[in-house]
């Protein structure tokens, strides 16, 4: 099996540095799968879940809130905003975080009162987050 040099950063950590055979990603312009031999790319990362197939044949689900991949010869980077392991994330916070991002937005009054945009940009990452966790434990049988 050929394999993929991988490692993904944040500004606070390296959440992953391994070999993987291949990584599905949230783009601007869709949804990637990068496999050994992709053509040199660089996009940028929207809000969502990476999932990556491990040399040993195990995936791995990470929620993204944003960033960049940039594909190389062997090699991918991820430069991420914010990246967590679907098995580090507390659903039940993330939810709320995010309905009180939603009920924030419903009580604004004026536009100049709250920025919108980041006010959708935290729900994306929270729903992100969650659909992480969703199918991380659908993948390990956890209720």
């Amino acid at each position: 099996m050929s394999i993929i040099k991988f490692e993904i950063v944040t500004p606070e950590r390296v959440v992953l540095k391994e070999e993987i055979a291949q990584i599905t990603v949230p783009t601007r312009q869709g949804e990637i799968t990068v496999l050994p031999g992709h053509i040199p790319l660089v996009a940028s990362l929207t809000p969502g879940i990476l999932e990556i197939k491990k040399a040993d044949g195990k995936l791995e689900i990470i929620s993204v809130s944003g960033g960049f991949i940039e594909v190389q010869k062997g090699k991918i980077v991820i430069l991420a905003d914010t990246a967590e392991r679907a098995e580090e994330i507390d659903i039940s916070r993330s939810e709320e975080a995010r309905k009180r991002a939603e009920e924030i937005k419903k009580q604004a009054k004026s536009r100049e009162e709250i920025n919108f945009a980041d006010l959708a940009a935290k729900i994306e990452k929270e729903l992100a987050r969650t659909k992480a966790v969703k199918k991380w434990k659908k993948l390990k049988n956890i209720n």
